[in-house]
């Protein structure tokens, strides 16, 4: 990726020029100490002075209005704030008007912000204050004052707090009184621009110090770059929180949202006071201190899947290069690209206007519909359709070009969503939402309704990442996620009444991704990479869970890697220097996902023997448990030495009715009360009194005997043996209630035992035989 740098031979402005913000992605407002505002336009690459200002008026800081506003689309901004150097604020509308000017600090104002929603500005200045105010320009608060300048301001993504600059210390300051303030040393010298992302929540700092820093919302350092030259003067972020700019003295530099560097530009531009980003995050104005306005393009970003590389070689053509034959086409667009993703054999692309959809068989025609909205901020794959999220909605289109559906909730922000908090597989969308961030909402991809009952999915902490799993069944869906704490989990998706257990899969989980061919989970441990190859045995038997494991040491990818992608067997891993590592796993896990998901059991057994490896009998192990398959189960364990588990097994299989085998199967991956249910709705109440006793759940068993009126004394007997072979006293009051006057006769006991489990057995092949009677006739 790099900038392609347009520089105009003369310079518009006489003056420096301070600022500069866009209306749309082809609009330019840029403010220079020559008290001129001058419209760009750059599809007829004209300018014009839209205003002059009066001479007292030198322009600092101009930020515009947000288009967005709840249900009333603007289709483009309409009016800016505009500080300046005699101590007001001016709003300004676009044919340059002045419709209001206030007096809001002493000496100069040095910058101001609207938050996202457009319903409060914040202005700082060399009085050290930090002033909100009002949409229409009254005063609301003085959050702060100080004894030094505060040069830059940023909102944080919830518009609850605002970051400023302290000299060399930054401060997080909540709208809310009394609520905690975060202040830390962020820089050697002073701090000259910070920003604040909204869908990343990272925040940017830059200073005298000449160097530019990333840090997360808690103030913790993610990177810090080397020295340059010159202070660092101005820093932006992409509205979609992938990249970011700065600006020095004859310096521009893209960078990626992990802090290393995509492309250093020298243009001779002088100082750079200000970056501002197009809307559609495809190019970037920089303010000069020599007059100019100097307007770069990202270019040459880079797409990857199997054998294929694409390439956006200019704003309107792509390159496919094919490496196993080298071909090579060219992809030309009518308008510039904005968005791109590479995944399942499609590439789909974003203009301004329209969408594109390629298969990777045939480059020459490509499916092309048109666009509700115009700036398409991410798209997501999955096998069998793909997800456009823009600032007005979530949509669904099948690689045909068919609309499928729309996913909505209340108070749905789409314009923070990222590949870490939406996840799409062929049967269930989800998006993690930023109101409350401890709950994820599920939708049916087909109709966009919530999945299920429509419950929520909600954690006890604050969820990070999300991600569907890709294959299997509808109704084995899972979710994995990585919550505030670094822990991972994995629950199912599929919630009808019984609540879903979700269960931790992992610590210090730090990026994750799933297999696009089966489901094998990744991820990225504090110092280990681990491959999950079948995370579904934490639901059937977790003592294996460490053996089902592929664990390697990952300290050669050095701090904060991410998984950029999982294609068959072959994960990809981004280090924080920017390089990308491959790793190969082993590709025979997923080929005995392939056997046992078309049941080929035999087959699967034969692939162990071949692997002779443990991790693969121990999935296998898991898999057959968790398909009924207790043949193949039994060999399995056998092979990792778990013989507890074969002899229980064994005795399942002399169960005498269809039921009991299946309770004890289902007690074997430790759901109780399902095997109780199961038993108890097969009339079989003396066998769910039974597994009761044998887990000690005494309360439970005597509850089920006087529930039926059966057994009663059985179960006391069994208890008066519990508590002499320990040798304590009763102290159970319901226990001491039925066991006044009553005889414990073991005789007896044993004989109605022996009755149970022969009228179980004269029942189950009676049943049998009935049902073969009526294959017969």
């Amino acid at each position: 990726m790099r900038l392609k740098i347009s520089l105009l031979k003369e310079p518009k402005h006489q003056e420096l020029v301070s600022c500069v913000g866009w209306t749309t992605a082809e609009e330019l407002y840029s403010c220079s100490d020559d008290h001129q505002i001058v419209k760009w336009n750059l599809l007829t690459s004209e300018t014009s002075q839209i205003v002059k200002l009066p001479d007292d008026i030198y322009p600092i800081d101009l930020h515009w209005f947000p288009k967005s506003l709840g249900t009333k689309k603007q289709t483009q901004a309409e009016s800016f704030v505009l500080t300046s150097s005699d101590g007001k604020f001016h709003l300004i509308s676009k044919l340059g008007r002045v419709e209001k000017s206030v007096e809001a600090h002493c000496g100069a104002v040095l910058a101001g912000r609207w938050n996202y929603e457009g319903t409060a500005l914040v202005t700082v200045g060399e009085d050290g204050q930090i002033k909100i105010w009002s949409k229409t320009g009254m005063l609301r608060s003085t959050l702060a004052q100080q004894g030094t300048p505060v040069y830059s301001v940023a909102w944080g993504p919830d518009s609850e707090k605002v970051l400023y600059t302290a000299g060399k210390q930054l401060i997080i300051k909540p709208l809310q009184p009394n609520a905690k303030v975060l202040q830390w040393k962020a820089h050697d010298g002073i701090i000259l621009k910070v920003d604040w992302n909204s869908v990343n929540d990272l925040i940017l700092s830059a200073g005298e110090d000449c160097k530019y820093k990333v840090w997360d919302s808690y103030g913790r350092l993610l990177y810090s770059s080397q020295p340059h030259e010159h202070p660092i003067t101005s820093v932006a972020w992409a509205p979609d929180g992938e990249l970011f700019a700065i600006g020095s003295f004859h310096t521009l530099r893209l960078c990626d949202k992990t802090g290393w560097s995509y492309a250093l530009e020298k243009p001779s531009t002088g100082s750079i006071f200000n970056i501002a980003w197009s809307i559609d995050g495809t190019q970037i104005a920089g303010a000069c201190g020599n007059g100019h306005v100097v307007f770069a393009h990202v270019v040459e970003q880079r797409w990857e899947w199997k054998n294929f590389q694409v390439t956006l070689t200019k704003r309107r053509t792509m390159q496919v290069r094919n490496v196993l034959n080298d071909a090579v086409d060219l992809l030309e667009f009518r308008d510039r690209v904005i968005k791109a993703s590479l995944n399942y054999a499609h590439l789909v692309v974003s203009t301004s206007l329209q969408c594109y959809v390629f298969s990777t068989k045939n480059w020459n025609t490509p499916l092309i519909f048109d666009l509700k909205e115009g700036t398409v901020s991410l798209i997501l794959q999955a096998e069998r359709h793909f997800l456009l999220v823009d600032g007005g909605g979530i949509y669904l289109y099948s690689y045909e070009g068919r609309f499928i559906s729309s996913p909505k909730f209340p108070g749905m922000r789409t314009d923070i969503l990222n590949a870490q908090t939406v996840s799409l597989s062929n049967d269930t969308i989800a998006i993690k939402d930023k109101a409350d961030e401890k709950i994820i909402f599920l939708f049916e991809a087909s109709t966009g309704k919530p999945l299920g009952d429509g419950k929520l999915l909600s954690h006890k902490s604050e969820i990070l990442e999300i991600a569907l799993d890709q294959k299997g069944l509808t109704n084995d869906r899972k979710i994995a996620f990585i919550d505030k704490n670094r822990d991972l989990y994995i629950t199912s998706v599929k919630r009808f009444g019984k609540e879903e257990q979700i269960v931790k899969l992992g610590t210090m989980v730090h990026t994750l991704a799933w297999s696009d061919t089966c489901n094998i989970l990744c991820g990225l441990q504090d110092t280990r990479f681990t491959v999950w190859y079948y995370p579904n045995t934490v639901y059937v038997d977790r003592d294996i869970l460490p053996k089902t494991l592929y664990e390697k040491d990952a300290s050669e990818f050095s701090k904060n890697p991410h998984i950029v992608s999982f294609v068959g067997n072959q994960v990809t891993i981004r280090r924080a220097d920017g390089s990308l590592v491959h790793i190969s796993i082993s590709p025979y896990p997923a080929i005995l996902h392939e056997y046992v998901s078309s049941s080929k059991w035999e087959d699967a057994v034969r692939l162990c023997r071949f692997v002779k490896e443990q991790t693969m009998w121990a999935c296998l192990a898991a898999m057959a448990v968790a398909n009924r398959d207790m043949t193949t189960a039994e060999i399995a364990y056998a092979a990792i030495g778990e013989i507890d588990k074969v002899q229980y097994i064994n005795s399942i299989k002399d169960l005498p009715s269809k039921e009991s085998k299946m309770a004890h199967i289902l007690m074997f991956s430790g759901n109780i009360q399902e095997a109780e249910i199961v038993l108890l709705q097969a009339g079989l109440v003396y066998q769910a009194i039974q597994i009761n006793i044998n887990l000690y759940n005494w309360e439970r068993a005597l509850e089920l005997a006087v529930k039926h009126k059966t057994h009663v004394d059985t179960v006391l007997a069994y208890r008066q043996k519990f508590l002499e072979t320990f040798g304590k006293q009763e102290t159970n009051k319901r226990y001491l209630q039925y066991a006044e006057g009553l005889q414990i006769d073991w005789e007896k006991i044993k004989a109605k035992i022996e009755m149970e489990i022969t009228k179980e057995r004269e029942r189950s092949p009676s049943g049998q035989s009935s049902k073969n009677i009526g294959l017969k006739y």
